[in-house]
């Protein structure tokens, strides 16, 4: 039980870090510039949000499986690495959102100022991100948040291997088909303290952003 909650973190703080490392600069991109297909991209990035889990687990089997990037070598289904890929993509949408605003609010007077005398890289590391550090900050909790709670999608990429791809939501599934309630009630719980503190700081730290 613990294992599979604990793998649940690991591999949603790889998929925050990769949700992060992809989702900071396109968030920002969109929020301060406007360009062709704009958004037609930002309906992309947001599918996953409202997509049945199942349907983007089926679109990601099809990518990994044998005639997608299988052929290249790349063989990460039934691994963990696919469960983390799973969390990503599903928990991409919140961040991606959630920094957009933070950006999108951000003083217009104090970027102007700064376009004075400083590129686009220099206002991004050294006033932007800054001045949006709590939106973001509640963006990654959401995005870690929502990677932890993946199932559908981890479920049909990862599969449900105990000890290797079991994460706490498929652990508790499979107490609940094995009848051991008490295990399932337990870790259930453990999810829901555990997610009610961490967004109870996202919560927080958006309203401090706003």
């Amino acid at each position: 039980m613990i294992h599979s909650f604990v793998l649940s973190i690991e591999t949603a703080v790889i998929a925050t870090i990769l949700v992060m490392t992809a989702g900071l600069p396109l968030a920002y991109l969109f929020a301060r510039y406007s360009f062709k297909g704009k958004l037609i991209m930002e309906t992309v990035f947001s599918l996953p949000l409202i997509l049945p889990p199942s349907v983007v687990g089926y679109v990601l089997l099809v990518l990994l499986g044998q005639d997608g990037l299988g052929r290249l070598g790349i063989h990460w289904i039934f691994t963990w690495k696919a469960a983390v890929l799973a969390g990503a993509i599903v928990s991409f949408p919140l961040f991606f959102r959630t920094a957009k605003a933070s950006f999108e609010n951000l003083d217009e007077n104090i970027i102007d100022a700064a376009r004075l005398d400083g590129t686009m890289i220099k206002i991004f590391f050294k006033v932007s991100l800054p001045l949006a550090k709590h939106g973001l900050t509640a963006a990654s909790l959401l995005a870690f948040l929502r990677a932890i709670g993946e199932f559908g999608a981890t479920l049909m990429i990862a599969g449900n291997i105990p000890g290797v791809t079991q994460t706490a939501p498929l652990a508790i599934y499979d107490h609940v088909l094995l009848g051991d309630e008490k295990a399932a009630l337990l870790l259930s719980l453990l999810l829901i303290l555990f997610s009610f503190i961490l967004l109870s700081i996202s919560a927080l730290l958006a309203k401090k952003s706003s």
